[in-house]
């Protein structure tokens, strides 16, 4: 299905150096605050304290969090737990308190709003916890890259592995960094996002890529440029459809999910919009430069003593 179709070629790789200097750019920025700032890290890899608080009737979980906000707890965690009347809350580590010292001066702050509070559970989220939450989060990142590697490198060819997996590297690394620069919470809903990113853009980095194998076939008197050009102009009314579906959801997520779904929808926007942008231009642009030919993807069939000559072997299609 397609909105529509352009006939007309785009020459994108023509703009390919200067765009990719932005990149460059940007992701030097990314790295940079990466670096200086760090990332604002949640409860899951930091440790802190986990509390419980059951209400004999549904209780608002934004007073909830304003309550808790207002005795200087930034980006609190907040969340329905069972039903509409029992609450989650996370709270980070505070420097001279213990978790029972903290438990008790929030449960003062949310009986002063509604005596019926109740503290259900109390538990403290050691940084060992952490720590390990951490480790399997990186290690689960490797294992992706690796994976797309090794899929790529054998449907295609492995400058067209690498180019996808620097482009995706360039994704993910401009979402830590945005979440660096604004000082964002990043939880393990993020982090579920990030690697959600790495699969929707290998995923369109494969629509054009196969497209370009695609090319090489048909367009035999197209040079690589031409051919790069044409698989981008062609795979764009599916890239607007999908793209455009997918950041319906995530938009949908982002206004009416709730404080618990927005950094979650806020990464995968970013990803999105970069994602489109990196396979498009990164990752078609570092193929290029690679030097990606119509042989690396189209192997010229061994001719045997005796075999008859094929008039259409040089057949324009």
């Amino acid at each position: 299905m397609e909105f529509f179709r352009i006939h007309k070629t785009i020459p994108f790789m023509r703009h390919a150096k200067v765009l990719n200097i932005i990149s460059f750019a940007t992701f030097a920025l990314a790295v940079f605050f990466l670096f200086h700032r760090g990332l604002h890290l949640s409860v899951e890899f930091t440790g802190g304290t986990v509390m419980e608080v059951a209400y004999q009737q549904s209780v608002d979980v934004g007073k909830v969090r304003e309550t808790i906000g207002k005795m200087g707890y930034a980006d609190v965690q907040v969340q329905n737990y069972g039903t509409s009347r029992d609450v989650q809350i996370r709270l980070p580590v505070q420097k001279g308190q213990t978790s029972a010292q903290q438990s008790a001066q929030v449960m003062d702050a949310l009986k002063a709003q509604d005596p019926t509070a109740t503290l259900r559970g109390n538990e403290f989220v050691g940084p060992q916890v952490g720590e390990e939450l951490t480790t399997n989060g990186l290690k689960a990142l490797g294992m992706v890259v690796v994976g797309i590697m090794i899929y790529l490198a054998f449907r295609f060819e492995w400058k067209f592995a690498l180019s996808t997996v620097l482009a995706n590297l360039h994704d993910v690394v401009i979402i830590l960094g945005f979440f660096a620069f604004f000082q964002w919470e990043f939880s393990l809903a993020v982090l579920a996002a990030v690697l959600a990113v790495l699969g929707y853009s290998v995923n369109e980095s494969v629509v054009i890529f196969d497209r370009i194998r695609e090319n090489f076939r048909r367009y035999r008197k197209m040079t690589t440029v031409e051919t790069i050009d044409n698989a981008i102009t062609s795979t764009i009314s599916r890239t607007i459809i999908t793209h455009g579906s997918t950041q319906l959801v995530v938009l949908s997520m982002f206004f009416f999910g709730g404080p618990t779904l927005h950094y979650f929808a806020l990464a995968l926007t970013i990803g999105i919009c970069f994602g489109i942008y990196s396979s498009c231009f990164v990752a078609a642009a570092i193929a290029m430069w690679l030097g990606i030919k119509r042989e690396d993807l189209i192997k010229a069939p061994v001719k045997r003593e005796g075999d008859p000559e094929d008039p259409n072997s040089g057949a324009v299609v």
